[in-house]
């Protein structure tokens, strides 16, 4: 089922990913297969799972986008805090 918008200004998407995040993810998969099988390694197939993880968009904002804005906030930028006596 291919979800697409009215007004044709977002990407295409196919459940939880965009189209592009698809076919990486599919070129991905085969390699990783293709790795796993004749060379034993089962890295490439981890990496392909992580990329998959972090590319679900929902309402526009991918897992990877959400995690940098957690990190921004607890991490890298200030907080300020003002505190006032009650009244």
């Amino acid at each position: 089922m291919y979800i697409y918008p009215d007004n044709l200004n977002a990407k295409a998407t196919l459940w939880l990913w965009q189209l592009r995040d698809l076919a990486v993810i599919g070129i991905g998969l085969l390699i990783a297969v293709l790795a796993l099988t004749q060379l034993g390694l089962f890295l490439p197939m981890v990496l392909v799972a992580a990329y998959a993880f972090l590319s679900i968009h929902l309402d526009g904002l991918s897992v990877l986008d959400f995690l940098s804005f957690v990190v921004s906030f607890y991490m890298t930028e200030q907080q300020t805090f003002e505190w006032e006596k009650p009244v």
